[in-house]
């Protein structure tokens, strides 16, 4: 018996998830019936090595048991993760490395464990912590204001405001919603990791509290939708580009697999997890403004994939998820980049690198997602030529701090921007090359990255590489 296999139950709701009131009982008899088959599979499923778990519409379904790491007996102790935009043999592989006291991969997990630490002493925020009220009147919406946005001095009251591309204004920081999200996601992605790697159950239970204070808990939790992200002043008071500050979601998502074995974590945090999940991804699908964004043709429109399939993904609807990522080779890889690995819509830009890096990353998201579904992404070539590849070389020279990015860059970028894309392509690829970039960047800056724990260099170079183009 598949660990995939489903007892017979109700189907997964569509998203948003129904109304359960109303829903008509099931006879006595079938009742009975449909014990009985469940208690049948739960029995082979045990005895396969799977574990029992509850969906989001209440039906009970086996999955297969992550293998114990053979570093560890402790029940917490998991070698392979149910994560997604991630992969789950390297994590495997870098975990066993730490165990073993690999000192090519020390640096990177003691930076891990400091600003783990750090991240224990991030407040539980939510939104409920704004004085700003939303127009709907409810703080339980999300409010944040567009980055690049200033008043104009011309005008009474500086409205409308004007923009000023890659400028950001220091407004967006008083009292939006929007730090507070960016803080909450990077500290739970960081516990969880640090949880995964040390089984330390500080770390998990922290994360727990971040997850649950900003996205389960009724006084304090966020209403499943950005209706009101990144506001203009003068002009709108919510808008598509807003979708981007929720990128963070398909880390969270990982996150989620990484605590899935902790103590801290319930049944109760798993299903309410996935029911906001499942409502945001409804939102996302449905809404005015989720559609504006889905038609973005830049970054916004390759995370606004990245979210959607990661959240199907983990709400088990893979129809969606297969239908995103397929249609991604077009939509996002076609479109976005050209022949010779140029994106043209983020060159476009005043911070032309770091939003072609961020376009980049966005696309390796896509191809790891899509890798779980067997639709490769990593070597697609589109009729015109472009690639992930492509986009990928046309970077991996700047690298290097001698050379300079030949396109508008009005702020500094950090000498490690182009670790994790060249850290996942020597893994995507199979290709030492990219080793070889690797080592033109500062080293302190590479050996203490985590791409070190994300993307650890493989056992063995495979015979055969991968020759995406």
């Amino acid at each position: 018996m598949s660990c995939d296999a489903t007892p017979p139950a109700a189907p997964m709701p569509t998203h948003p998830a129904p109304d359960p009131i109303g829903r008509r009982a099931a006879p006595r008899r079938a009742t009975r019936l449909r014990g009985g088959v469940v208690l049948a599979a739960v029995a082979v499923g045990v005895l396969a090595g799977c574990e029992l778990r509850r969906v989001p519409d209440g039906a009970w379904r086996l999955r297969q048991r992550a293998a114990p790491s053979a570093a560890s007996q402790t029940p917490a102790a998991a070698a392979w993760p149910r994560v997604y935009a991630l992969d789950p043999a390297a994590l495997a592989r870098a975990r066993r490395r730490v165990r073993s006291g690999d000192p090519g991969i020390r640096p990177a997990y003691d930076r891990l464990v400091r600003e783990a630490a750090a991240a224990l002493e991030v407040p539980a925020a939510s939104v409920m912590d704004k004085r700003r009220v939303p127009p709907s009147g409810d703080k339980h919406d999300y409010v944040s204001m567009g980055p690049y946005w200033w008043p104009d001095s011309t005008k009474p009251g500086g409205l409308p405001y004007l923009r000023r591309d890659g400028e950001r204004n220091p407004e967006i920081r008083v009292d939006y919603d929007a730090p507070r999200l960016a803080a909450m996601i990077s500290a739970v992605t960081t516990l969880s990791l640090a949880y995964y790697f040390s089984d330390d159950e500080k770390y998990a239970g922290r994360a727990r509290l971040l997850l649950r204070t900003w996205f389960l808990d009724p006084a304090t939790r966020m209403n499943p939708h950005l209706r009101y992200g990144q506001r203009i002043p003068g002009i709108t008071e919510g808008r598509a580009a807003g979708i981007i500050e929720t990128r963070g979601l398909v880390g969270v998502v990982d996150a989620i697999g990484m605590l899935e074995r902790s103590p801290s974590w319930t049944a109760a945090d798993q299903r309410g997890m996935a029911q906001w999940l499942s409502a945001y991804l409804g939102w996302l699908r449905s809404s005015v403004i989720g559609k504006q964004e889905r038609g973005a043709r830049n970054n916004h429109g390759t995370w606004y994939d990245a979210q959607v399939a990661a959240l199907a993904l983990f709400t088990d609807d893979t129809a969606l998820a297969r239908s995103t990522l397929a249609d991604a080779r077009t939509r996002r890889i076609g479109s976005e980049v050209m022949a010779d690995g140029r994106q043209p819509y983020e060159l476009a830009r005043t911070r032309s690198l770091a939003y072609s890096v961020m376009n980049l990353e966005g696309l390796c998201r896509l191809a790891e997602l899509a890798r779980h579904l067997g639709v490769d992404l990593w070597s697609y070539r589109s009729p015109r030529g472009g690639s992930i590849r492509k986009a990928l070389d046309y970077l991996a020279p700047y690298a290097d701090p001698r050379r300079t990015w030949p396109g508008r860059q009005i702020t500094p970028t950090e000498p490690d921007l182009l670790v994790s894309p060249l850290a996942e392509a020597r893994l995507a690829y199979h290709d030492a090359g990219y080793d070889a970039l690797l080592r033109q960047i500062p080293q302190d800056a590479v050996r203490s990255h985590r791409a070190q724990l994300l993307y650890p260099e493989p056992d063995s170079i495979p015979l055969a590489a991968r020759t995406g183009s």
